[in-house]
């Protein structure tokens, strides 16, 4: 998967978001949830990996990331991303798959379990925003001061886009991976959007649901990156501690991007998880 496109498309009350899936149809369902200000991208290889073992992988870009609509005004919170989440669960008709979530794809999996009725055989937790408090010093400046960063010149936007999401790697992306994380933030539209998403990040939609944790009844793993600058390793002990049977999963040498750090040693921990 040398190129990452994705095929196919929903339309949402969020704008029309991308979506595609791999493997044999009559597969295990496994659903995978990118976080921010990354895009579907981060699983280019998880995904194929997981295909080629017979289950039947369902990736897509949230409203407002990666290849998916972004206009003004448009609502890219984290509640409007579980809301859209349920219905694609229902456009595919999968009515109780697995699901693997990284960063703000783990709220989002969260709220649509926990407040709009989805339904899963496993959950398992990759670094996600799950617990307060969350938000970097740059993104609470960011999200207070977005009207102002959205007018910096386009080459100085594209640093510091290239840095921020560099921060997020412990071992360093290549180039090729950086570039595909960086591009859809790129542009007049795409530096709208960047702004946009961080402006609507609220710690609110993880308070709705943190006292609901102990109420999941279905098999979680929690896998976290032990180098994990952007949300501390110590967070995923709470999580996994709130979780009733949740495993803690460290990953070594891995900073918060755990799918692009250590993609084998991931995928090689969700394939036990999803076949036991």
């Amino acid at each position: 998967m040398a190129d990452w496109i994705l095929r196919e498309s929903l339309a949402t009350t969020s704008g029309t978001v991308r979506w595609d899936r791999f493997g044999d149809p009559g597969g295990e369902p496994v659903v995978l949830l990118h976080g921010t200000p990354f895009s579907s991208y981060v699983w280019h290889e998880t995904a194929p990996a997981l295909a080629a073992t017979g289950h039947h992988v369902h990736v897509w870009d949230m409203a407002g990331y990666g290849t998916s609509d972004m206009h003004p005004d448009q609502d890219v919170s984290l509640g409007a991303q579980g809301r859209i989440f349920t219905e694609l669960l229902a456009h595919w008709g999968l009515e109780e798959p697995s699901v693997v979530a990284h960063d703000f794809g783990g709220c989002v999996a969260l709220r649509a379990r926990l407040l709009h009725g989805a339904r899963y055989r496993r959950l398992a937790l990759v670094d996600p925003v799950a617990l307060a408090p969350w938000g970097s010093p740059f993104f609470r400046l960011v999200g207070e001061h977005s009207h102002v960063f959205e007018q910096l010149p386009a080459a100085l936007h594209e640093a510091l886009v290239r840095e921020y999401v560099t921060s997020a790697s412990h071992l360093g992306l290549r180039p090729a991976a950086l570039d595909a994380l960086v591009r859809p933030w790129t542009g007049e539209r795409g530096q709208a959007a960047f702004y946009r998403q961080i402006a609507q990040a609220d710690q609110r939609y993880t308070d709705d649901i943190q006292p609901l944790y102990p109420t999941l009844d279905l098999p979680v793993t929690v896998c976290w990156g032990t180098e994990d600058t952007w949300i501390p390793f110590a967070k995923g002990q709470e999580l996994a501690a709130l979780i009733p049977g949740a495993r803690l999963v460290p990953v070594p040498e891995s900073g918060h991007l755990v799918p692009l750090d250590a993609p084998a040693r991931l995928t090689s921990e969700l394939l036990a998880f999803l076949g036991a």
